[in-house]
């Protein structure tokens, strides 16, 4: 009777871990259409959010995407060197920046500063009472609490993703330019050649579809967050983890699509 006990309160307990999230999306879909009226929106918060997420992260994601694109090219420079292939660092680069690492560094980026802390400031209200309060008022958190971070985060992380591509691009070109001497007009007109529209356009899409899973995962992880100094820690633990977590996931599968179509 001990374990039947036990395995029931088992699954009671995932469930309700499993339903928790679920609910919380719905809460948020059913505020969508507030969307509509600009009027309800906060427009100061979201301007403060489209700067904290955005123009804050700016010069971290220059940084790593530019070396990425370094890295990429000398790996590139040293395997297609052995067949006298060099001339295809330049596709390398391009392929993987504008379709896959762009989009992907942008958005972990984003986990470690708007991820955790939009989970560490949803906790700290928790622990206020502040969101009880919004309750108490006949206003729904979800919506004045994760809709101008979510509006922020679909307008910066393709910006972002935006500014990442042409850095990566220009740490491939440092280093074709530099090491394996290919001429900067003959860098640019080849890589105007392999890359069109849809690369770009596809890589942006992701960025969207990640900036929807870091947002949700941090505000999550706010609304969950235990009522002290630890559980907001914990929280803003659980949101960096989480988002991580999803957003690699929706990168495989979002990847796996866009092969089936030819991309």
């Amino acid at each position: 009777m001990t374990r039947e006990k036990s395995f029931r309160t088992f699954i009671r307990t995932l469930g309700a871990r499993t339903m928790e999230p679920i609910v919380f999306i719905g809460r948020v879909a059913s505020v969508l259409p507030q969307l509509r009226n600009p009027r309800r929106l906060r427009l100061r918060e979201t301007l403060y959010y489209l700067d904290l997420c955005g123009v804050k992260s700016l010069p971290i994601v220059l940084a790593i995407c530019f070396l990425m694109g370094v890295v990429m090219a000398v790996n590139g420079q040293i395997q297609l060197s052995k067949v006298g292939q060099e001339i295809f660092v330049v596709d390398l680069v391009g392929f993987a920046v504008l379709k896959e690492f762009g989009p992907l560094m942008v958005a972990l980026i984003a986990t470690g500063r708007a991820g955790s802390a939009f989970a560490a400031e949803i906790g700290t209200m928790k622990v206020d009472e502040e969101i009880s309060a919004l309750e108490t008022m006949g206003i729904t958190p979800e919506a004045y609490l994760v809709l101008p971070k979510l509006i922020a985060m679909l307008i910066a992380l393709p910006l972002l993703t935006v500014f990442g591509d042409t850095a990566g691009l220009l740490g491939g070109m440092l280093i074709g330019t530099t090491t394996m001497g290919i001429p900067v007009p003959t860098y640019w007109s080849r890589s105007l050649e392999v890359l069109d529209y849809m690369t770009f356009l596809l890589g942006a899409l992701k960025s969207l579809a990640f900036a929807v899973l870091v947002t949700l995962a941090g505000c999550y992880c706010g609304f969950v967050a235990q009522n002290d100094a630890l559980g907001v820690g914990r929280a803003a633990t659980s949101a960096v983890v989480a988002s991580i977590f999803l957003v690699v996931i929706a990168d495989v599968v979002i990847t796996i699509l866009y092969s089936f179509i030819g991309y």
